[in-house]
């Protein structure tokens, strides 16, 4: 399949509305799907498609299911409703089966995150069954020119997930336990597959029951840095047992399955305290 190279970035331009809002600024949740989505695009322009529609050198449908994702620089709080804000995407192939992107994400000139996504494409061995996802195998696309910058880029991200892969687990004492039954309307995708963003989604709450029960839950903080690490999905009705690892906004979290306890993902949380609110005095 031919492939054809991009602009050197694709810009998105967003009013930030309630969609787009948490009560913690531009919502961490909605930016990893808009990011995803704009990651989707980007591959299918490469390979020349108008819609992200993709065969193995079978011919079988795949999904391009991400293996990496990091937010770094955030920023979130900034955005407030109406605010005008973009964000600006590269993608390059990085294999036979993976690309990864850049998101610039910008208010008023000033960057409020980047966000970094390498994704692989999978399919599954067993109709329905999402533990039978693995890696397949696709036709080499044609090599296409890149920056520099983002040609490196591509590589060192890469290698981050292999040396993520190659750790081992969870070093400290588990501090915190929560289990979560995902719901298929809101946490699932049309592939059938946990939706990426709804391991994040997962943390989160998990999050802010362990914040509820050390009494430290009055607003919440603002995200710093995630990297979430993705190694494989559950069924539907399956539940997703999170542990939390570190402190309560420096955190390292497993997510595994219920049903038979493998880990589906690692996440690591940089967050910072929430700045006290300043109130008006009338005189």
């Amino acid at each position: 399949m031919s492939t054809h190279p991009l602009p050197t970035a694709l810009v998105g331009r967003y009013t930030a509305g309630m969609p787009q809002l948490s009560s913690g600024g531009l919502s961490e949740n909605w930016l990893l799907k808009e990011c995803g989505h704009r990651h989707w695009l980007a591959i299918a322009q490469r390979q020349g498609q108008p819609v992200p529609e993709f065969r193995d050198a079978q011919g079988r449908k795949v999904y391009a299911a991400f293996s990496l994702v990091r937010i770094r620089q955030a920023q979130l709080e900034r955005v407030e409703e109406h605010d005008a804000f973009s964000i600006a995407t590269r993608c390059h192939p990085a294999g036979r089966t993976q690309y990864y992107s850049q998101h610039t994400v910008q208010l008023q000139g000033q960057l409020v995150a980047r966000v970094e996504m390498l994704s692989v494409f999978v399919l599954r061995v067993q109709a329905g069954n999402n533990r039978s996802i693995v890696r397949a195998v696709m036709a080499m696309p044609q090599a296409t020119a890149a920056p520099s910058d983002l040609a490196s880029a591509a590589e060192a991200f890469v290698q981050r997930g292999r040396a993520r892969r190659a750790a081992v687990g969870a070093g400290q004492a588990e501090a915190h336990a929560s289990v979560f039954t995902p719901c298929p309307h809101n946490d699932f995708n049309g592939a059938d597959l946990l939706y990426f963003s709804s391991f994040q989604s997962v943390v989160d709450r998990a999050e802010w029951a362990w914040m509820r029960s050390a009494d430290a839950a009055s607003r919440p903080a603002a995200l710093r840095e995630r990297e979430m690490v993705f190694y494989g999905n559950l069924d539907l009705g399956d539940a997703v047992h999170t542990g939390l690892h570190g402190a309560l906004l420096d955190h390292h979290s497993v997510l595994r399955r219920g049903s038979d306890g493998q880990r589906i993902g690692e996440v690591f949380t940089r967050k910072q305290a929430p700045q006290p609110r300043t109130l008006a005095l009338a005189a």
